[in-house]
């Protein structure tokens, strides 16, 4: 036996989760026996508590047979080749669901007390059950987890078989997990007491939760994230597709220049957004390219082109009403980067800050020594040849600089607690060289 029971086993787990701490997530626990883990593991993080609510759709004839899954919002996730091979029609599919859907909206219910979910849009996701046995549930909660919107999702169980990263591997970005034996038979194994979890305790795990404080620090500064606003970019004579998020009160706005093969919908930019939203900034992801373009590799790697459309979507932005007045940045993503540094080079340029990740700032070349904004690069400790291309350039600038090298990452900072790293300093970066830009006059 690992654990006394289930507050146990979560304090144990939040003790590896503790790179997770400041990042802002949100933990969601697994009804019923994984929410007071996963209440254990939000207060030792500072974070909020929901019940992350699925039920499975089992094929008609064969319920246990799991064709999909649903979860809140109208979520739901299906399996088409068990679909296909079981030859269930569209109509049973419907009758299926329509059933868990009642009995989900009516746990719902009766867990929250009429509170709204808790907002997972271009959030990091903690997925919490008091154990893994066969996966079948997790893997649902990650997907529905996804399809409501989380950019990254780590799933965390106190004990787990030996070999269940190769089996959930694909399911979420982290897998988490103190305990993983090869004698593993059943989750209650491993407890001294694994008595049921009912409905009254998961209520009041959320409850305690929701009157806990929030947690001290930046992440308290906005409790929600502002919503997105579909706009289109004019960039001289295309018109390009974008997200325009704009919190209350906001410092300034970070213009986002994606890399090669990448677009507005990117993941790990759209989780650094949401990072900057809940700090109080503004944020432009947008298409740099027409979906014509996307498809020609010259045009993708012609920073030149890319730098004249940010700049170009950063007059477009001037001119709307909920940004104006305020102070622009741009961060740049590998390729990208090279674009905003040469967007941020030009004469008459008043841009505020730059942030690259990963980035190729050596693609900005002569214009180097003309950037004025402060710049910060960020680099992966692992991704060396990248790390000496912006050593080089950074011996170039003449501007406020700096070069953060975050230990143990590579290029994509897929690592546990890298993203989270690189969010934490564009967002430092930016409030600190923010201010809203005076009128004329």
């Amino acid at each position: 036996m690992f654990f006394e029971d289930r507050r146990d086993a979560g304090r144990q787990l939040a003790a590896r989760l503790g790179h997770l701490k400041g990042a802002e997530v949100v933990v969601l626990g697994l009804p019923r026996g994984g929410v007071p883990v996963a209440a254990e593991v939000a207060e030792a993080l500072g974070a909020p508590l929901d019940v992350c609510l699925v039920r499975k759709l089992g094929v008609p004839f064969q319920p246990e047979l799991g064709m999909g899954a649903i979860g809140e919002g109208s979520v739901r996730v299906i399996n088409e080749d068990v679909v296909r091979t079981a030859r269930v029609t569209p109509e049973d599919v419907a009758e299926v669901e329509a059933h868990e859907r009642v009995v989900l909206e009516s746990r719902a219910r009766h867990y929250r007390g009429g509170r709204e979910p808790v907002g997972l849009e271009g959030r990091t996701v903690l997925v919490v059950d008091d154990g893994v046995a066969t996966g079948s549930t997790a893997r649902a909660a990650c997907q529905i987890a996804r399809a409501r919107g989380a950019a990254r999702i780590v799933l965390a169980a106190p004990v787990a078989p030996h070999d269940w990263t190769a089996r959930l591997g694909d399911d979420a970005d982290e897998l988490v997990s103190p305990h993983t034996p090869r004698d593993f038979f059943a989750i209650g194994q491993f407890y001294a007491d694994f008595s049921q979890t009912d409905d009254d305790e998961v209520v009041a795990c959320l409850e305690e939760a929701v009157a806990r404080p929030v947690s001290s620090g930046r992440a308290a500064l906005r409790s929600a994230v502002p919503e997105d606003r579909e706009v289109h970019v004019e960039a001289g004579l295309v018109v390009l597709r974008g997200q325009l998020t704009v919190p209350e009160g906001a410092a300034g706005v970070v213009l986002f220049a994606h890399g090669s093969g990448s677009s507005r919908r990117s993941p790990r930019n759209r989780f650094v957004a949401a990072g900057l939203n809940r700090a109080g900034l503004g944020t432009l992801l947008f298409d740099l390219l027409t979906e014509e373009e996307e498809v020609d590799r010259a045009t993708v790697f012609d920073t030149g082109l890319l730098s004249r459309r940010l700049a170009e979507a950063t007059g477009w932005l001037s001119g709307q009403p909920e940004t104006d007045g305020l102070a622009v940045g741009y961060f740049g993503a590998s390729t990208g980067a090279a674009a905003a540094l040469r967007a941020a080079a030009e004469p008459g340029a008043t841009i505020a800050a730059v942030v690259s990740r990963g980035g190729r700032p050596d693609l900005a070349g002569p214009l180097l020594p003309a950037v004025t904004a402060p710049t910060l690069l960020i680099v992966g400790g692992h991704d060396r040849l990248v790390l000496d291309l912006n050593r080089e350039a950074q011996a170039q600038l003449r501007c406020e600089n700096r070069l953060a090298v975050v230990p143990g990452a590579t290029h994509l900072f897929e690592e546990p607690g890298a993203l989270e790293k690189v969010t934490d300093l564009a967002r430092d970066w930016f409030s600190d060289h923010m201010a809203p830009v005076p009128h004329a006059g």
